[in-house]
This record gives C-alpha cells, structure tokens and sequence, in this order.
C-alpha cells in the first residue's frame, strides 16, 4: 500500500512504501519532472559506478549501495549499456530482484556501447530496438520509465537522430517497453535543435557539468526546456571530479585554465576547513529549476554522505562564505568553463585514424 510523503518541495511521491522505506526517507525531497508526472527526488542514483567506470568494484557491495539508496528515498535511477558495458545493467539488475517495481523510476540509454572506437556509436533504429531488448533482459525488466538516446553528439548528423533513432524509440514506447523518450549529451543547444526539429515528443534531457560551480550555462536554458514541457536532468555537481580535493582523472576533457581555476578553488576550500565536494552538491541541489541531480557512487559512505547534503537544511555560515568568495573571486570572472567540442573531436580523430591504417 502505498503512502504519501509530503516534502518540503509540495511533491507527494507516489513511490514512497512504508514497508519498503526507512522513516529516514521522509526527508528527502522531491520534484516534479516536466510534464512526465514523473515525481522524482531532488538526489538522484547514477548506476555507471555498478559498471566499475572508476574503480573495481564488488558486487555485494554495489547491491547494498542501490538498496541504500532506494530505502532512503532516491526513486530515480539511471544506467546505460555503455557503463560497464553491460555490467551496470546487469548489477543493476540484481540489485533490483525483489525491489517493489513501484517503488523506483529507472533509465537507460541507447546508442553509445563498446569500448572500440568503430563500435562505440550505432544509432541506426535496427541496433535501437535490439538494444532496448539487451537492456531489459540484463535488468529483468518488462519495462523502463524513460528511454534515452546517449550523447547524440556522436551521431554523423543530429538528423540520424531526429529521422531514425528517436522513431525508433516511438516503437520502443508504442511497445510498452519504454514510458517516455529523452535525449543526453553535453553541447546545450543540440537539445533545442533536436526538440525543434523532431516528431517525436521529447519528454526529458540529460546533460552533466552544466550546472555547477564552475559552469552554469544550463541555467540560462531552463525557461525554453519549461516552455517545452521537457523534464531537465542533471547530472556530475563535481564535474566529474573537477570540484574535488583529489582533482579530475586524467582523461578529463577540461583543458589548463580550467583545472587550474578548479584547483584553486579547491585549495581555499581547504584552507578554509571546508569540503569543495559538499558546497559544489549543495550548490547543483539548491537550483529549484532543476528537478534532479545525479550521482554516482558504489560506496556507502560517500553514498550516505550525499543524503547527508539533502536533508541539511542549508550550508553553514562559514560555509556560505567560502562558497561566496569561491563564485564571487574565481569562478564567476572566469565565465562558465567548459570543453564542449573536445570530445567528439577525439573521437572523430581516432575514427579517421583507424580509418586510414585500414587503407
């Protein structure tokens, strides 16, 4: 029997069980995803860590870290066949056995798969509905919330998206296997040319590392997603390990200037005391305009420390200045700070070089 919850976002979730739920649960909080009806909590569960995308990771432990998170009040998750490939899905899959089915909203993705540079990408409709039947049968499901196409960016022409990928997902919907279609990638206006141009109603976008500390630039596409009635996910408030005391990973597209505004304000951070991680989660969870922000993480303690963030009512005082001098010195003069661009023309270089060693 299903209860409802009310939050201090005004949204009942329509996932919340007593029986399955910590009381803990109360307190996260929830919003609205566009005009899905989809009532989604304001932290949401990344599943690309399940696929050991940047560490090793132990199953059991992964298991214990979706059952945390569902039981504390994240209801929505998301996955690709791409993290991991396959074993996200699959992880994900056995995590879920015996979870009520009502008590989650989940995600994945089509379009983007094997490590190989000239079989990373197929958006063609064929390899769509035989990916969405790969997906349900690694997750045991009968069907996903939303079906996305993965960074669309990659595709030839955003009209292979438009013309074949995105009917392709009409079926897959028309199917029952799918509730509503979303598009993700990381350039900003490829969303409005894709929503302007397709007959296929977009219900929700996904993009990362565009609303956050050192990169706001979603904010500013926020009133046209309204209009549009498209839901806005986001994800990655530490830009992918930008916002950190340990810093990027190597392979982080970000260029100098960059990392080097991000390590210095990472430094004050810590010469203040204060954590650059937390005032960066706080920082993407406190735009109301963002209905969810996803996380990533196979370990229950940076898992229990995010929740954390959620139900603290606001940031200290001492916090609240680090993270005004923060924006105010370092990252506001510097203009959003982006690599949009530099991936797809790795990725386009190294097709053209396999290319031309074939021939």
């Amino acid at each position: 029997m299903e209860a409802a919850v009310q939050c201090s976002d005004g949204i009942q979730p329509t996932t919340h069980m007593d029986s399955f739920h910590f009381d803990s649960a109360s307190s996260m909080r929830y919003r609205l995803l566009g005009k899905t009806g989809l009532q989604v909590s304001v932290l949401s569960f990344g599943a690309s860590s399940l696929g050991s995308v940047f560490r090793e990771t132990r199953e059991e432990e992964s298991i214990q870290v979706v059952h945390h998170a569902l039981k504390s009040g994240i209801n929505y998750i998301d996955t690709a066949p791409w993290y991991g490939h396959g074993k996200s899905e699959m992880v994900l899959g056995k995590a879920l056995q015996g979870i009520p089915r009502d008590a989650y909203i989940l995600s994945t993705k089509v379009g983007r798969y094997l490590p190989e540079v000239d079989k990373m990408f197929d958006f063609s409709a064929e390899r769509v509905l035989k990916s969405v039947d790969e997906s349900l049968a690694r997750l045991g499901l009968d069907y996903v919330d939303i079906i996305q196409v993965h960074d669309m960016e990659f595709a030839q022409s955003l009209d292979i998206i438009v013309k074949e990928t995105l009917p392709a997902l009409l079926k897959v919907k028309e199917q029952g296997k799918a509730r509503f279609i979303g598009i993700t990638g990381y350039p900003l206006e490829n969303f409005r040319k894709v929503i302007n141009s397709s007959q296929v109603p977009i219900d929700t976008v996904l993009t990362y590392c565009h609303c956050s500390m050192n990169d706001v630039s979603l904010l500013e596409y926020l009133q046209y997603f309204k209009e549009q009635g498209v839901g806005v996910i986001n994800a990655s408030p530490i830009s992918m390990g930008l916002l950190s005391d340990r810093g990027p990973p190597d392979w982080h597209p970000a260029n100098e200037n960059t990392r080097e505004k991000c390590r210095e304000a990472a430094l004050y951070c810590k010469s203040q005391g204060v954590d650059i991680s937390k005032l960066a989660m706080h920082f993407s969870l406190s735009k109301e305009g963002i209905p969810t922000t996803l996380v990533s993480t196979a370990s229950l303690e940076n898992l229990q420390k995010n929740i954390d963030i959620v139900r603290q009512a606001a940031l200290t005082d001492k916090e609240k200045d680090v993270l005004s001098y923060v924006m105010n010195n370092i990252f506001l003069p510097a203009g959003n700070l982006s690599w949009e661009g530099v991936e797809v023309d790795r990725y386009r270089d190294a097709l053209q070089n396999l290319h031309n060693s074939k021939n």
